[in-house]
């Protein structure tokens, strides 16, 4: 497999996935600006809907959009416990949580990377992040991690848009249990591996 990033962004999170499943796999840089490939290959003809992440499979099928692919990663090693047995509530919980931070949380942080947004939406999508952190950090009261006690696929995507707070000035530790997460997460060493892999630790 093959999976087509950006370092630090979305596609930070099936990166980790990755590392958490012990498949083998090859990582490919993307220029989002000019859509060209580390290896020079036109990145429209991999995603025609050019951004990342994209994931190449050993059949030369591709994946994209993140929640799936974590998904799809996790169904491929069950005894890793990434995701939850499909058709349980537990699994469906997973489900909520990837819509949740695609949803609420990625799309918050977007206007702050867009050089259009004005200051006005900006500041509507800061209020409305720091509503979102607010429920997360009620949720994680008590738990380790988002499912409770193990790690999922959901955690992966958690951590990868938390790391944006950073870009944007937002100090975490308004939120506690948001932050001892952050911490936690980063500490895994597949986490590491991947933040490394991405020049990014």
């Amino acid at each position: 497999m093959k999976l087509f990033l950006k370092a630090g962004a979305c596609s930070l999170s099936p990166h980790i996935v990755l590392e958490e499943s012990g498949l083998p796999y090859e990582t490919e840089a993307v220029d989002l600006k000019t859509k060209v490939t580390a290896s020079g290959a036109d990145y429209w003809a991999i995603n025609p809907k050019g951004y990342v992440p994209a994931l190449q499979l050993d059949s030369g099928e591709v994946l994209t959009e993140g929640p799936a692919i974590v998904q799809y990663l996790a169904d491929q090693v069950p005894e890793k416990k990434l995701a939850p047995a499909n058709g349980t509530l537990k699994r469906y919980r997973l489900q909520s949580w990837l819509t949740f931070i695609g949803t609420e949380l990625h799309r918050s942080f977007s206007p702050f990377f867009n050089p259009a947004s004005s200051d006005d939406w900006k500041a509507a999508a800061l209020s409305n992040l720091e509503r979102r952190l607010d429920y997360t950090n009620t949720q994680l009261a008590g738990n380790s991690y988002l499912l409770g006690e193990e790690f999922s696929v959901a955690d992966a995507y958690l951590f990868t848009i938390l790391n944006w707070a950073k870009f944007i000035k937002l100090d975490l530790a308004r939120w506690p249990n948001v932050a001892v997460y952050q911490a936690r997460v980063g500490a895994r060493p597949a986490v590491q591996a991947a933040l490394k892999s991405e020049g990014l630790a």
